[in-house]
């Protein structure tokens, strides 16, 4: 195999940042479509900590894996 060939974004890493963000978001917009935006943009700017921060949270998460997921790591010989 070619010392070129780099197996980026080809990980668990990478598998386990998408996965957390689709959690993420299927949460957050499940909140947005049960109630209307301006309810649902209330509890995202308030001071408690709710769902929606939550997600939002789980989001950020996702994408700091995915980002460690596409790192180059390369073996030394």
């Amino acid at each position: 195999m070619s010392s070129n060939y780099y197996r980026r974004g080809r990980n668990p890493t990478t598998a386990f940042g998408v996965l957390i963000i689709v959690i993420g978001a299927i949460a957050l917009f499940r909140q947005l479509f049960a109630w209307s935006p301006d309810f649902f943009l209330q509890f995202l700017f308030n001071e408690e900590i709710n769902s929606e921060k939550v997600s939002v949270i789980t989001i950020c998460a996702g994408i700091v894996i995915l980002g460690l997921g596409f790192r180059k790591n390369e073996q030394k010989r």
